[in-house]
C-alpha cells in the first residue's frame, strides 16, 4: 500500500537512527502519561511499528518530531482505555530500565506523576520536551486555552506537592 499523493516511492526508513534519536523521547512521554516502566516499553515498541508500517513523508525533523508525540499519545490513550487495562490490578513498578539521559529530580518527578494524566502530558512535552502551548494543542487534539489551563492547574497542584520540598517554593 503506497501512502504517497505524488506516486513517488516510499523513501526507506532508518529506524535505527530514528530510535536512537527519538526513543528515548517517546518512552518518557509513554512512561509520563502510562506510570509504568512495562506499558511504556509496549507504547514505545507500538510507536515504532507504526512507524514503519506507515512509513510517512516528513516534511521536517520537526514534523518527525511532532508525528511520533501524536502517535505515542495516541497510542497511550489506547492503552489505557483497553477493557483488558480497565480490569487489570496494577503491580507497583519495579523500577525503570537505564536510560542515557538522567531522569528529573525523584521529588519533581514523583510530583508530575501524580497529576492527572493531561496535566502530565502537558507538563511533559512543556517542560522536558520544550514544546510551545500550540504544538501541544495540536498533539493532545485541544484547544490551545485548554493546554494553558492544565498547565496552570498542574503548576499550582505542583506548587502546593512540593512545599517544604525546596527552600525557594513559596
Amino acid at each position: 500500500m503506497e501512502n504517497r499523493i505524488d506516486g513517488a516511492q516510499p523513501k526507506e526508513l532508518d529506524l535505527d537512527a530514528l530510535f536512537s534519536a527519538y526513543g528515548d523521547m517517546v518512552y518518557r512521554l509513554a512512561l509520563v502519561r502510562t506510570r509504568s516502566a512495562a506499558d511504556a516499553e509496549d507504547v514505545t515498541q507500538e510507536v515504532f511499528l507504526r512507524l514503519l508500517r506507515a512509513n510517512p513523508a516528513f516534511e521536517s525533523e520537526e514534523h518527525q518530531k511532532a508525528w511520533l508525540i501524536k502517535v505515542t499519545v495516541n497510542c497511550s490513550k489506547t492503552l489505557l482505555g483497553s477493557a483488558f487495562r480497565r480490569h487489570s490490578v496494577s503491580l507497583d513498578a519495579v523500577g525503570e530500565p537505564g536510560t542515557d539521559e538522567p531522569m528529573p529530580d525523584p521529588t519533581v518527578y514523583d510530583a508530575v506523576l501524580k497529576l492527572p494524566q493531561k496535566f502530565r502530558t502537558a507538563v511533559h512535552l512543556y517542560y522536558y520536551e520544550s514544546y510551545s502551548v500550540k504544538e501541544i494543542a495540536a498533539a493532545m487534539h485541544a484547544s490551545e486555552s485548554a493546554v494553558k489551563s492544565w498547565l496552570f492547574r498542574a503548576r499550582a497542584a505542583l506548587k502546593e506537592e512540593l512545599k517544604g520540598a525546596f527552600d525557594d517554593v513559596s
